[in-house]
């Protein structure tokens, strides 16, 4: 049976009104000054001359990221490689070659709602930044990345920190962390357009320009942005639009930059999955909108606007010390849409309707649950730096202010629902304080240390669900998260052993569980032993990790009225495992990119629920020691790159991902099978008088056709007397195409 499937609730939207109006507001005026500014900065940047001059490069994301020689496991991104590879698709695409992580798409092509896993965890435990700013969901804690359509193109660099990592701003990282940074200063004007169309009519249109510096000390850069795709499962399309606008002033011991940042999306919605029995005679199969009699409702959608205020100001005090502090606020609202068929109206809060003839107690319905938030909040941090001595000291504060209400639009009986009638209005708050103290010391030229100590403080209140609306949350945490590391470097050798614990609060889902249960908070406890070698032509490093968790909220298989799986704290559990990377230059013409992760993710103790339909109520299993579901114990990704000429270049790219269980009972009639698919990338860069350089990209997915499903969800009951399993799955496009063509002038 398929549960009712909805979006998390924490998700940020703008109301129909005022975000519609905003965004088309700032698009025109966007459009409409493009070109006359384009004019005027070339103008002033030929009077400015860039006469030298000292600037403070932007200090916010030092804080929160981990320096070179640091002991943590990292892949940091850079500009470059990020315009090899986005085409169009979300962000966590582009991190699909990196160690230890696995992506997925409801859409099948990377393009909508996506997500990924790293070290076998979700996205509600990887933190995620911009510019050192919280972009976790305050709530969910998960990372919605289809609201910030094309921001890739608009990141100077990111860095994704596996494990604990270092301390950041917002939620606990439990898998671990990625900064994206957009705040790198171009001293240079430029204007590019990106464009590229693919596979079921996918198009990606962006318009890039940055003004470089004027008069030594002032900068503007922008972008506009368009994607659309019908997607590879059925009426799984997307319409995402975006604009990032960044203007700063610099001088010698100051700078201020403003950033003011958008996307809006209509996606119908394909969260569902493909039934199992499908997967075979309807791999594209979508249930989404088929209660609607006849055709698919075709509205059958989400709906939203998230934009983004960053306002950072950094200070150089002397040359031992420097600051920062930010502060910012993402708005957002929106509704997803739903047909309903034969609904009581008692389920509505509605009475029953007498239209003089019959009473009337169900009827068809059109419902939209709405989200209307605002999250805001300062970041701040204080560096020293003197000889071989480094002190951080930061920290964050938000607030969440949040309202879930449903709106029932259109009934099939005239007349029963009241015009803009709702039947629930709820509200949440939450509250977050974080600080921390880092200290790097270099002992001498081959021993470095590293202390980390970050405390950080929640306070959380919910006042209803839609569904329970008499619970009532108000939850109170402390967490005191220490980070010890020590780093030996000798001869381009880097060696590094870590210790770390850190805690996270649940999440709003894992409240919802009933008035006289509340979930524990989690804590991990991570170990790691890295290994470095960097020489000329090659590099090459081996992590170790053990990552023992107390009260870990794992997944049960089963699916709750959100669309998400019930989560139940679980005493003792453990992630063990390897990764290994390497990198060389074989020759002028080939280079080779690798990596592979071997892990052990088990949990010590286990009881699995099931609902009996024969007798009522539940029966339950026990596991004495278990595979944690999502976690593959294998994961491997490796590029291979032909020179062919000055400008030309093709790469075979490869993954595999072994065998993931659907639930944590480890049985393999709950799994998602292993697979192993390779892509083909052409690109060449053109240069001529034109523009400064044309890059021509063509990239086919999957060029082997292979039938596979990086996702789904399992639903497991009592019928018959015996157990039956339902399983679901997000497939993968077969093969397909992107083609790019990137101007830069």
């Amino acid at each position: 049976m398929i549960a009712e499937q909805q979006l998390p609730t924490s998700k940020n939207y703008f109301s129909n009104s005022g975000c519609s109006t905003q965004f088309f507001i700032m698009k025109k005026l966007y459009f409409s000054t493009f070109f006359s500014v384009c004019t005027l900065l070339l103008f002033a940047q030929e009077k400015s001359k860039f006469n030298d001059t000292t600037y403070l490069q932007s200090v916010e994301v030092q804080a929160i990221r981990a320096g070179d020689n640091a002991p943590v496991a990292k892949t940091d991104i850079t500009q470059k490689d990020i315009a090899k590879n986005n085409l169009g698709q979300d962000l966590p695409f582009l991190f699909n070659q990196t160690p230890s992580v696995v992506v997925n798409s409801d859409a099948g092509n990377g393009v909508g709602y996506t997500s990924l896993r790293i070290r076998g965890t979700d996205a509600s435990r990887i933190n995620v930044t911009l510019n050192g700013i919280p972009y976790n969901d305050a709530e969910s804690q998960g990372t919605f990345f289809v609201d910030l359509p094309d921001i890739a193109t608009s990141a100077n660099s990111i860095q994704i920190q596996r494990g604990v990592g270092t301390s950041s701003n917002g939620s606990g990282a439990f898998g671990g962390s990625i900064n994206v940074f957009t705040n790198e200063l171009n001293k240079e004007f430029y204007a590019a357009t990106n464009n590229s169309f693919g596979s079921f009519n996918t198009y990606k249109n962006n318009i890039q320009f940055g003004s470089g510096l004027i008069n030594n000390q002032f900068t503007i850069d922008g972008r506009i942005s368009s994607i659309q795709s019908d997607g590879y499962i059925d009426r799984a399309k997307s319409n995402l639009k975006s604009f990032f606008v960044s203007t700063a002033f610099i001088n010698k011991n100051n700078s201020l930059r403003l950033n003011i940042f958008s996307g809006k999306e209509k996606t119908y919605q394909a969260w569902n999955g493909v039934a199992e029995y499908l997967l075979k005679t309807e791999r594209t199969n979508n249930s989404s909108g088929i209660e609607k009699p006849g055709e698919p409702y075709d509205n059958e959608t989400d709906n939203y606007v998230q934009t983004h205020y960053q306002l950072f100001y950094n200070y150089n005090f002397n040359s031992y010390w420097k600051g920062s502090v930010a502060m910012f606020l993402t708005r957002g609202a929106g509704y997803y849409e739903q047909y309903k068929a034969n609904k009581l109206l008692s389920d509505y809060n509605l009475p029953n309707y007498f239209d003089g003839t019959n009473i009337i107690k169900m009827t068809d319905m059109v419902r939209r649950l709405w989200l209307d938030n605002y999250f805001y909040g300062t970041v701040f941090s204080l560096h020293y730096k003197k000889n071989k001595t480094k002190l951080v000291f930061g920290g964050s504060y938000n607030k969440y202010d949040g309202k879930h209400y449903g709106e029932l639009k259109w009934a099939a009986v005239q007349g029963a629902v009241p015009k803009n009638y709702r039947w629930y209005n709820l509200n949440a708050y939450k509250k977050d304080l974080s600080i921390y103290n880092k200290w790097t010391q270099e002992w001498n030229n081959k021993w470095q240390s590293f202390v980390d100590i970050q405390c950080r403080n929640i306070d959380y209140k919910i006042f209803g669900f839609r569904n329970n609306p008499a619970i009532i949350i108000h939850e109170h945490y402390t967490f005191l998260n220490p980070k010890f590391g020590i780093t030996y470097l000798n001869k381009n050798w880097n060696i590094y052993a870590s210790y770390s614990i850190t805690s996270k609060e649940p999440n709003r889902d894992d409240f919802e569980t009933g008035k006289f249960y509340i979930p524990k908070a989690e804590r991990l406890h991570d170990t790691e032993l890295g290994v470095e070698k960097k020489g000329t032509d090659y590099s090459f490093g081996l992590t170790a990790y053990y990552m023992y968790y107390k009260n870990q909220l794992v997944l049960t298989g089963k699916i709750n009225d959100v669309g998400a799986y019930t989560r139940t704290n679980i005493p003792t559990s453990y992630r063990a495992g390897v990764e290994l990377q390497g990198k060389a230059r074989l020759n002028n013409w080939m280079n080779v990119y690798a990596n592979i992760s071997f892990s052990k993710n088990k949990m010590l103790g286990f009881t699995e629920y099931l609902d009996d339909y024969d007798n009522g109520g539940q029966e339950t299993k026990l596991y004495n020691k278990t595979d944690i579901s999502f976690s593959p114990s294998i994961i491997a990704g490796g590029t291979i790159n032909f020179i062919v000429e000055k400008n030309g270049e093709i790469s075979l790219i490869n993954k595999y991902v072994g065998q993931q269980y659907l639930d944590n009972t480890s049985q393999k009639s709950r799994s998602l099978p292993a697979y192993y698919v390779q892509d083909i990338k052409l690109s060449y860069v053109l240069k001529n008088k034109m523009a400064k350089a044309i890059d021509l990209i063509l990239q086919l997915n999957n060029v082997f056709n292979k039938k596979y499903e990086p996702n789904g969800y399992s639903f497991s009951y009592i019928y018959g007397g015996a157990v039956s399993t339902e399983n679901f799955y997000f497939p993968m496009a077969g093969i397909n195409f992107m083609i790019g063509v990137n101007l830069r002038f």
